[in-house]
């Protein structure tokens, strides 16, 4: 972004190309009532072109004194006052030959330069509005720059884009506006404008320097986004934590790469409520926070998520299911988890499943227990590590287990065959935990 004091180096830069506009356009115009109006302003014309500021202020004043409304007097003085330095001498003086002659463009044009120097944007706009010419390339030019101080980047965006029309080699237009569409998140675009720079003047150095930052990370995300698309979601996220370290100032790409890391990633949960600190309403961060909270079993916490998230977008459906998935599986924590009995994540793998019941059931195994009532504990605790295993490896029932239904639970299964009815019988016959198939459990160990 351009600063305030760069413009303002620029302005002065054009005070002598208007100061011979203003003689060419105002030669010979009869100002004022008195003869010695004129003569104070010819000298003081005179004086201010051989570098004699103070002198020709003196001529200025008596003209102003001389004749309060002649607007020539005014806008003279206040091109001394410029040129000493003195902007703020000099903004009354252009304010009243405005209000003397409304259409003395020149004067609109370098109040509302003076106020955006000072960060009055809003007075500052309303005179670069008046003196804009849709052809006029620097006043343009002017307008955009009051728009960046703004913040109003799309009305920049607009002038910047007539300016690069209008004048065929303006590099600098199509730098100006790479980094906008930079800075608000759109590396696609701003790629495409830098690109526009450089085949203009390939050696342009602020162009070329920053087309390298933006093609890096245009590509770094371009590879994230394949690896998603290929389910390679750790990978993604590596992709994503080099893009925050490629770009850690704009926050829309810090944004971006956190929102997908809180989507895809293993560190979601606090991910997520880094985002969250910054966008409290985003609604798809909630969401993915309150999943990751049901894979931790964080159950409390994911329903408020999902309810703070239905606040804010109440006709999303996978906002209601999720809450009621949440709601849930809250209930059914509070009985029996299967998860839990084996020890194993809810999004564990059919192989990790088996691994942790065969432990569990060398483990558990009524054999191992001489005394009746840790045998009898011994026997309960099997059943139900052998009920874990059943559910969870079986497709259909772990769907159901999931959105909290007990497939093992003759309340919620009625009318179902029930698995596991009545106890063991001599042998303890039952299911083999490393296979399938009735069998008698007669482990050795050395």
């Amino acid at each position: 972004m351009v600063s305030v004091d760069h413009v303002a180096h620029r302005i002065l830069t054009y005070i002598p190309y208007v100061l011979v506009l203003i003689d060419m356009r105002y030669e010979g115009v009869t100002c004022g009532r008195d003869g010695s109006v004129d003569n104070h302003i010819e000298m003081g014309k005179k004086l201010l072109a051989a570098g004699q500021l103070a002198d020709a202020l003196s001529h200025f004043h008596a003209a102003v004194d001389g004749d309060p409304k002649n607007y020539m007097a005014y806008y003279r003085r206040a091109t001394v006052f410029l040129a000493m330095g003195k902007s703020k001498s000099a903004l009354p003086d252009l304010s009243r030959v405005i209000e003397l002659k409304p259409d003395f463009t020149s004067a609109r044009l370098q109040r509302g330069n003076l106020l955006l120097k000072q960060g009055r944007l809003d007075e500052a706009e309303s005179d670069f509005k008046k003196v804009t010419c849709v052809w006029d390339v620097t006043s343009r030019e002017m307008r955009a720059e009051c728009f960046i101080q703004m913040g109003e980047m799309g009305k920049a965006v607009s002038d910047l884009k007539a300016t690069s029309k209008l004048k065929s080699d303006n590099t600098q237009a199509f730098y100006k506006l790479s980094t906008i569409y930079y800075n608000l998140g759109d590396h696609e675009m701003s790629l495409n404008e830098v690109r526009e720079c450089l085949k203009l003047d390939p050696d342009h150095k602020q162009c070329y320097s920053h087309y390298k930052q933006v093609k890096k990370l245009n590509k770094q995300i371009q590879s994230a986004e394949a690896l998603i698309q290929e389910q390679r979601y750790e990978d993604a996220v590596s992709k994503y934590e080099a893009v925050v370290k490629t770009e850690p100032k704009v926050l829309h790409f810090s944004l971006l790469a956190k929102e997908r890391i809180c989507h895809q990633g293993s560190r979601a949960i606090p991910v997520c409520s880094e985002v969250l600190q910054s966008d409290q309403e985003n609604v798809n961060v909630l969401k993915d926070r309150a999943e990751a909270y049901i894979q931790e079993e964080q159950y409390e916490e994911a329903i408020k998520d999902y309810e703070t998230a239905a606040k804010h977008s109440e006709n999303d459906r996978q906002i209601k299911e999720g809450l009621d998935k949440a709601q849930r599986l809250l209930k059914q924590s509070q009985r029996r988890d299967y998860y839990k009995i084996l020890g194993v994540k809810r999004n564990a793998q059919k192989k990790e499943i088996i691994k942790a019941y065969r432990k569990l059931a060398q483990q558990w195994h009524p054999d191992n227990f001489q005394d009746p009532e840790e045998k009898k504990r011994a026997e309960k605790k099997f059943i139900d590590i052998a009920q874990a295993k059943e559910v969870l490896t079986d497709p259909e029932m772990r769907t159901k287990f999931d959105h909290g239904e007990d497939p093992m639970d003759p309340e919620s299964q009625q009318g179902h065959h029930q698995h596991f009815r009545g106890g063991f019988q001599s042998g303890y016959q039952g299911f083999n935990p490393f296979g399938s198939g009735p069998f008698n459990f007669k482990f050795n160990f050395n």
